[in-house]
């Protein structure tokens, strides 16, 4: 199947509402272009160059995603550009995500990474280390961030009683923060090549896809 057919095929299986970002981490622009040709806008990276590098050479109407654990040091790479940073997960990233966006004089989304998965080499935050930190008021002096809502990664396994644990987790947690940010927190960025048609059963309105779209990644 081509990537075209591949990324339809995936189209028809979203609810309404459900974003799909295209994870093109590694692939060439080629493939890129033909999933924009194909009517697909937002793609996701983990790399700040090879987004940066992309978002040079593509069309400008595509939403760049950063997707993977992302450096203090590399946030002014994308700060002009990235439509959403999916993967925050320190106090100290937000607060350089705040300090590259105002000087950009752009509003930047993001998402709150949580840890759920049984693995310790997944990065997000501990739960409680979260709630203190949005407790803490420090969001509210970041005029250039916006918590858009959640993301997590499942725990990589075959047992679908795990996986849909990680999922409720999440769940839980999402709904009780809602409240703290009110109407802009409608993120919650679950699923992936394996998985998403279950974190689809938990509320998950952001699916991050890329094996089954592009093929095995080329590194």
């Amino acid at each position: 199947m081509s990537i075209k057919q591949r990324l339809e095929s995936i189209m028809s299986t979203l609810p309404e509402g459900v974003s799909l970002v295209a994870v093109s981490k590694f692939h060439p622009t080629e493939h890129i272009l033909e999933a924009y040709n194909a009517g697909q806008r937002i793609f996701g990276e983990s790399r700040p160059q090879e987004m940066a590098a992309k978002a040079e050479a593509l069309p400008k109407d595509i939403v760049w995603t950063m997707i993977g654990h992302l450096q203090t040091n590399k946030v002014k790479l994308i700060a002009p550009f990235v439509s959403l940073i999916a993967s925050v997960d320190s106090d100290r990233l937000a607060a350089e995500i705040e300090k590259q966006a105002a000087k950009c004089e752009r509003i930047i989304d993001i998402l709150l990474e949580v840890h759920v998965a049984d693995e310790e080499t997944k990065s997000g935050w501990d739960i409680a280390e979260l709630r203190e930190f949005i407790a803490s008021g420090a969001l509210e002096a970041m005029p250039h961030v916006r918590v858009r809502g959640l993301m997590t990664i499942a725990t990589n396994t075959d047992d679908e009683a795990i996986i849909r644990r990680d999922f409720q987790n999440i769940k839980s947690i999402f709904d009780e923060l809602k409240p703290t940010f009110g109407e802009q927190f409608d993120t919650l960025s679950i699923g992936m090549s394996d998985d998403y048609p279950i974190a689809l059963e938990y509320g998950s309105t952001m699916v991050r896809i890329g094996t089954a779209i592009f093929g095995a990644r080329v590194y």
